[in-house]
């Protein structure tokens, strides 16, 4: 490879990772403060409700599209993408985007659905991403309980993104853990006796595919695994 195919080669990829993390206005670029999240059809691993993932869908999915799964806050710092989010695996932690697509990678070595959603508002993104911050190193919250210093994923987004008034700019809803069926599926069976306490059927919180329909939230046309 000679000098002049190298700088050619460089200055490509630099106007790649440009076009995706927003050297510039438009809007399809991501930003500090964007939300991303990991959908899955709504027949995939429908029947493996012994994972965290499949007894989600089997509890918040609707009848058509995608059943969110998981949703996380993206921060765009210089030339790099982070993440910040909630998982059983690393508990509230903030990393490269390599690693969460490493870490959501399916099986079959294909990806899931990636969304990335902003808010119509988003003059106050660092405000949120800071606030999310102060989270980090908190455990996962297996049992889905407010105020226990403990997150799952989107708690950790309703908490972050406060507005001026000092209250959260996402609602909350009355938590469901049965399947379409009425039933509560097997993972979250075993859960919660392991836990030793009974399912939260009903607690006031947040779940991916209620959160990815809020009304103050917008489509961002951002390839994720482009970068």
């Amino acid at each position: 490879m000679n000098k002049s195919t190298s700088i050619l080669m460089a200055a490509f990829a630099a106007v790649t990772l440009c076009l995706a993390i927003g050297c510039g206005s438009n809007s399809d670029r991501i930003q500090s403060g964007d939300i991303l999240f990991v959908g899955l059809p709504m027949d995939y691993g429908t029947s493996d409700t012994t994972s965290m993932s499949g007894a989600i869908a089997a509890a918040t999915g609707g009848e058509e599209g995608l059943n969110y799964i998981h949703a996380a806050i993206l921060e765009a710092s210089g030339d790099s993408v982070w993440v910040i989010d909630a998982t059983i695996k690393r508990g509230v932690a903030r990393y490269p985007l390599d690693t969460f697509l490493a870490d959501f990678t399916l099986r079959d070595g294909s990806y899931p659905t990636f969304e990335v959603m902003r808010l119509k508002d988003n003059s106050r993104a660092s405000e949120y991403v800071a606030n999310a911050k102060k989270f980090l190193g908190l455990p996962y919250d297996s049992a889905f309980q407010p105020d226990d210093r403990a997150m799952y994923c989107t708690e950790l987004v309703h908490d972050s993104y406060i507005g001026e008034d000092g209250k959260s700019l996402f609602s909350e809803a009355p938590m469901n853990f049965r399947n379409a069926d009425g039933e509560f599926p097997p993972y979250w069976v075993k859960l919660f006796a392991k836990i030793g306490m009974p399912i939260p059927q009903g607690t006031v919180g947040t779940n991916p595919q209620d959160m990815h329909s809020e009304g103050i939230l917008v489509p961002v046309a951002a390839d994720i695994t482009a970068l």
